[in-house]
């Protein structure tokens, strides 16, 4: 299953990205023009450049936020209001989770229609209607209204991964830090933080390689416009594809994304150990 699922493929892959291949005709060996052209693709380094702000969105932004909220809801909710209402909490973070990404998207765009969506309605009813905007539609919102999208989709993950981590930590840790007269900043940072460390390279390492190859709200939302404001490689690789059948050269951008996922993760990987045998020491 390996074999046939990811590593054929994968060899399939990498040879085609040295071929002209329109998928109907065999492919032909062209050597390393698809990779020369590659290099000097600007939609190839702007769909690269918007890949690190869908990091910043779906790795930087809910890890922060998880932090806070998984803390918050661990060390205060919890206990003044019971592990009940905390779970309550917890599950409707994770709810965008639990959605197909395309219910997701579509809601969203929905929301962000111009003429009739819901945020532009909202912003008239209490008298801002000046402020509505084709979100989606527009160069200068559309990558900050997919990052805000991503960031809502994202966050439910963190939070119960955490929290998770969270459990395993002896609770007299926070009731000898209370009775020390350690408020929740102190406590989050000498306690929380140190516990669910492992928690933190796993989300960020898993969250990186998904910001990586973010394509069904690209595809869904805008399709990597307006021009190539919001392009991203995996969706640049399917409209080489599919939309101008150019294959051996979508094979191309393919590889490269798979090339910058396998080296991120290495040195995910290799910090991660690098940690533990410091914490181990």
């Amino acid at each position: 299953m390996l074999a046939w699922i990811i590593i054929v493929p994968t060899v399939w892959n990498i040879y085609l990205s040295f071929t002209r291949y329109r998928g109907i005709r065999p492919p032909q060996w062209i050597g390393g023009y698809n990779w020369n052209k590659l290099i000097h693709d600007a939609t190839f380094w702007v769909s690269f450049r918007n890949s690190i702000w869908m990091i910043i969105a779906m790795v930087v932004v809910p890890i922060v936020l998880g932090l806070f909220i998984s803390s918050l809801l661990f060390d205060v909710i919890q206990k003044k209001f019971g592990s009940k209402t905390a779970s309550t909490l917890r599950a409707v973070y994770y709810i965008p989770q639990l959605l197909p990404i395309a219910v997701a998207a579509l809601a969203m765009g929905w929301i962000l229609r111009p003429t009739d969506g819901a945020l532009n309605a909202l912003l008239k009813s209490i008298g801002l209607g000046n402020l509505s905007h084709n979100w989606l539609g527009s160069p200068d919102t559309a990558l900050i209204m997919l990052m805000i999208i991503m960031i809502w989709i994202q966050l439910g993950y963190p939070v119960v991964i955490f929290m998770s981590g969270l459990q395993r930590v002896d609770p007299e840790l926070y009731e000898a830090a209370n009775l020390d007269g350690a408020n929740w900043f102190q406590r989050f940072r000498a306690i929380t933080l140190p516990s669910i460390k492992p928690e933190i390279f796993v989300v960020a390492l898993t969250c990186t390689i998904a910001a990586l190859k973010v394509f069904g709200p690209v595809y869904m939302l805008t399709r990597g416009g307006p021009g190539t404001s919001t392009i991203v490689p995996s969706y640049y690789s399917y409209s080489q594809f599919f939309q101008t059948q150019q294959v051996g050269y979508g094979a191309a951008i393919s590889t490269a994304l798979t090339i910058v996922i396998v080296i991120v993760s290495i040195i995910f990987t290799n910090v991660q150990q690098r940690a533990e045998r410091e914490d181990e020491e």
